[in-house]
Order: C-alpha cells, then sequence, then structure tokens
C-alpha cells in the first residue's frame, strides 16, 4: 500500500474498488507527455499498461490519498459533462476535442463511473460520494502537459440516472446531453449490443429493467425500452436540470456553433476539431463511413421503437426547439 505523500502528478487512477478494509484507488503512470487521445479511457490504459514498468510498479491506494492529492495540487475542474443515450455521436464529440493538446478529455472512465454507483452496493458509502468524485476528476484534471485548459467528462450512457449528484458536486459545470432519431439507436444495438442493453452485465442501476414483468417480449422491443428510458431520463435533465439538448444531426457543425463556448473552443481550434470528424470515432485509423440504419422495412422493430421511444424523443426535439438550441 502505497502511502498518501506520494506525488501524483505523473500517475492517473485507473480503477476503483472496494478493499478487504476500505475503498481504493488503482494508479497506473502516465508520465508529463501522454494525452488521453484514445476512443475511450480503459483504451488508453490498455496503452499505458503495455509499459514495462505500469507492469511491475502499480500502486494502490486508499481513497484518502484522492482527497490528499487534491488538496495540495487541485486540478482543473470540469468545463462540461456530456451525458447520452449512446451511438448518438458523443464519442464523435469526444474524438474531436481530445485532439486538442489544450483540452483533457476523459471518455466513459470506469473509476468515475463505480464512485457515481456505489451506494447501490455499500450504502455507508454515500456520505463521502461526493468528496471522492471532486478528488479523483481533480487529479484527472491535472496539468501534466502544462497546456491544459479544459477538462470534458463524458459518461456511460447509464450515467445519466446520476445527474443530481454530480450536479451537487460542480452546479456550475454545464451538462449536454445527446440523443438520435431511436430507431437509427436500437438497429446500432441489434447489430452490435452495447453492455447496457444485456439484462445483468453492468450491475445495479436505475436504467435495468425487467423484461419479465413488463410485457416486453423481443429484442427489438427490450433495446427500444432501454432506449426510451434513456431518452426519457434525458427529457427530465433538459427540463428539470438545465442539461443542454444536442440531436446528432448538428454534429459535428454545432461545435463551431452554440456549443463552442461551452466546451472552451477557440476560433483557432476549429480546424483541428473538424479534422477529427473525419475519421471513424471508434476506429480512428479508418475515414468514417456512414452506417445505413436500415430499419425501414422491419415492422418488429419499427413498432417497437414507436411505442417505447418516439414519444420521449418527439418531446426532446420539441423541447430543443422551443428552446433555441438548434
Amino acid at each position: 500500500m502505497t502511502g498518501p505523500t506520494l506525488d501524483w502528478i505523473d500517475w492517473l487512477p485507473i480503477g476503483i474498488r472496494r478493499g478487504a478494509a476500505d475503498w481504493e484507488a488503482l494508479w497506473c503512470r502516465f508520465g508529463r507527455e501522454t494525452a488521453l487521445r484514445e476512443p475511450f479511457f480503459m483504451d488508453s490504459v490498455a496503452t499505458a499498461m503495455r509499459s514495462p514498468f505500469n507492469q511491475a510498479f502499480g500502486r494502490r491506494t486508499p481513497l484518502s490519498a484522492l482527497v490528499e492529492w487534491q488538496a495540495r495540487s487541485p486540478g482543473l475542474p470540469p468545463t462540461a459533462f456530456v451525458f447520452h443515450i449512446s451511438r448518438c455521436g458523443s464519442t464523435l464529440l469526444a474524438q474531436m476535442l481530445a485532439r486538442l493538446d489544450s483540452h483533457v478529455v476523459l471518455s466513459e472512465p470506469p473509476p468515475l463511473d463505480a464512485l457515481l454507483r456505489m451506494h447501490y452496493t455499500d450504502p455507508d458509502a454515500a456520505a463521502h460520494q461526493a468528496g471522492w468524485i471532486t478528488a479523483l476528476l481533480s487529479a484527472y484534471g491535472q496539468r501534466r502537459r502544462g497546456s491544459e485548459r479544459a477538462l470534458i467528462v463524458k459518461l456511460d450512457a447509464w450515467s445519466l440516472f446520476e445527474l443530481p449528484l454530480l450536479q451537487r458536486c460542480f452546479p456550475a459545470t454545464p451538462c449536454l446531453f445527446l440523443y438520435r432519431e431511436p430507431s437509427e439507436v436500437v438497429a446500432s444495438h441489434l447489430r452490435a449490443p452495447g453492455r447496457h442493453i444485456v439484462p445483468r452485465l453492468i450491475g445495479p442501476t436505475p436504467l435495468a429493467v425487467d423484461d419479465n414483468e413488463s410485457g416486453v417480449p423481443t429484442r427489438p422491443a427490450h433495446i427500444a425500452r432501454i432506449t426510451g428510458r434513456l431518452l426519457e431520463a434525458g427529457l427530465r435533465a433538459c427540463r428539470e436540470a438545465g442539461a443542454i439538448p444536442v440531436n446528432y444531426g448538428e454534429l459535428p457543425n454545432a461545435m463551431a456553433g452554440r456549443l463552442a463556448q461551452r466546451l472552451a473552443l477557440r476560433a483557432d481550434d476549429f480546424a483541428t476539431v473538424f479534422d477529427a470528424a473525419r475519421w471513424d470515432a471508434k476506429r480512428p485509423q479508418q475515414h468514417f463511413a456512414a452506417t445505413p440504419a436500415g430499419t425501414g422495412t422491419d415492422p418488429e422493430l419499427r413498432d417497437a421503437v414507436a411505442r417505447w421511444a418516439t414519444p420521449a424523443y418527439a418531446a426532446l426535439e420539441a423541447f430543443r426547439h422551443l428552446a433555441g438550441d438548434v
């Protein structure tokens, strides 16, 4: 167990777990120059773990070390939180920003997910969650390379239900909510299901539903219901918590428009940002090619989406246009 007096500027937390006595943070050495450029945080971790040093010298501390590191070296506060329903351009947005030396981009970091949901399995941890979350993001917001001025946090789709907790921690940080026409989202998950689509895979979350008790007999209906619940939660976030609705069709152009100030973008950033949009967000070595939704002739999928997801999507679109966020 490493003592809390260690200088962590070269290190980032890569895991949160419950140890024998208390909750612990696992750390990996990234150094001063390594930026988080990969599509997802754990892709960056996998790259860092190829280092023989990291394979031999991982660190493990109590979560109090995070709090003490924040007190000694406060990092950048979050510039924006990015919530989404999945398969709706959130990874594209993150990859566009990750090209900038000025932006630290966290894309679905599991340590944050663990802290946001720890109260479901350990109710006693709820009293400490806010302090641990702010300390974790302070560790990620360290100016390791000296050029950083923004910290963008893209969360997992199911983290939308933990938005009230994040807003208690960072009441001044704007939240974006990205969404897409639901038949396209459902079709994408039918081709390659995300983790939250598989029942009981991700652990406790309000997103989880038991289809056996709710008259959802088919796989398209199950996916449409999950998508609809995310759209409904996003609509509440926009109406009640001030989240900013962003339709997939607005990307990438909105990055130079209504989202620029919220994402701390400057005019000289746009060339770099828009160059990233030419590449596949999840396979950055490949040029982007749109995948047809393929839903128009599938009556089962069309009916499921109409029942479970279309009403919330239509309400979101009406809210976005009424609010002038177009």
